[in-house]
Parts: C-alpha cells; sequence; structure tokens
C-alpha cells in the first residue's frame, strides 16, 4: 500500500497556503512534516484526511482494496483536539470510536494499558489532566485499525515518559506495516523516518 501526493495544493481561508508539494509513503514508513507555523503543515494533514479540498494537484491510495478505497478510509486523524466528549467516560468515548470506525487490534483496555492509563477508564473525560487526555486520544489509535496514522503536533501536552511510550509505540507502528504521516515542531524518535520540510510560500 502506498500514499502518493502529486503536486498537492491547499489553501486557508481562500488563500494559499503551500503548493507543489509530492511525497510517496509506502507500508512501514513514517514521514515528519517540519516548518515554520504558517507553513502549511496542518493544512497539509487536513488536505490528506480530506477535511479540506486540495487546491491542486492529486491524492491516491494504491493497494487499498475494498477496505481502505480512498485516502479519507484508510487514515486516522489525530488533530489539535482531542475528539471526545468530556461527560462521557475515557471508556464510553473509545467505545464510540471503535463501534464508528470498526475494531482494532487493541481491546479498549488493553489500548488504555499501552498508553498507561489502565484502572481509570471508568473517569470522565473531562476530569483528566492535559497529557491524560492526550494519551486518551492516542488510546483511540489502537482501537480501531486503519494503515496510515495522520498525527498533528501527537505529543503536545505530554511529559517525557509519555514521549518515549509514544515514541516507542509508533516505531512499532511502522514496523508492522503501520504509514505515519505527522507534523511537528518536535522530534518524535521515530526509527527511520523521513522529513518533508515545509516553507511559507511552499
Amino acid at each position: 500500500m502506498r500514499l502518493i501526493a502529486e503536486n498537492l495544493g491547499g489553501e486557508r481561508g481562500g488563500e494559499p497556503v503551500f503548493s507543489g508539494v509530492d511525497f510517496a509513503l509506502a507500508q512501514g514508513q513514517a514521514l515528519i512534516v517540519t516548518g515554520r507555523n504558517g507553513s502549511g503543515k496542518s493544512t497539509l494533514l487536513r488536505v490528506v484526511a480530506g477535511l479540506l479540498p486540495a487546491a491542486q494537484g492529486r491524492l491516491l491510495i494504491e493497494g487499498g482494496g475494498e477496505d481502505f478505497p480512498t485516502v479519507a478510509a484508510a487514515c486516522h486523524y489525530l488533530g489539535h483536539l482531542n475528539a471526545m466528549k468530556t461527560a462521557l467516560s475515557v471508556t464510553e468515548n473509545l467505545r464510540f470510536w471503535r463501534d464508528f470506525s470498526g475494531p482494532g487490534l487493541s481491546s479498549v483496555d488493553e489500548a488504555l494499558d499501552t498508553v498507561g492509563l489502565g484502572g481509570i477508564g471508568h473517569l470522565p473525560f473531562g476530569y483528566l489532566s492535559t497529557g491524560q487526555r492526550r494519551r486518551a486520544a492516542i488510546a483511540k489509535l489502537l482501537v480501531s485499525q486503519r494503515p496510515l496514522w495522520l498525527l498533528d503536533e501527537p505529543t503536545s501536552g505530554l511529559d517525557k515518559a509519555s514521549e518515549a511510550r509514544f515514541s516507542a509505540l509508533m516505531t512499532r507502528y511502522c514496523e508492522g506495516g503501520g504509514m505515519i504521516l505527522a507534523a511537528t515542531h518536535l522530534p518524535l524518535g521515530i526509527a527511520g523516518a523521513k522529513e518533508l520540510a515545509m516553507r511559507v510560500g511552499h
């Protein structure tokens, strides 16, 4: 399976943010999108996720088969917001996303253990600290299977121990054939990751 972008361009509020972006991402690979604020990192991820239309160029997934016929079908998107209901428990939130997106490789309890939140699934999401909320959102990636993870500043709010745990998780995901496209200001520690440097007016 491969994600391919050809001459891709994106806009924000009708104004061009980037253009002429080309890349290919194969199974087992990670591509880290870097650049200053305003260079279009988040806009690029939103275009790939199908949340914004591409201003130019094309984006396709090869080898997705019937399960993942489009890029949008193939991806998990973790943006700046965690996409969780504060009044629901952590477990209820994760069950919702599992039921909505289909089952993954991990159960809800296993996913919470993986991100270091075992034993607190019964708590309302709104009770959690900023770092715990981010870890719960990361657990969302595990309860439904998707070949492509789109991660926008995924370590925001995490402490050093949680960053290290997530780095190991992302490396294992790629080693198992997953694909990661991540926008970040900080090193993510994914072994063998490539870099796509965005610049203002790219």
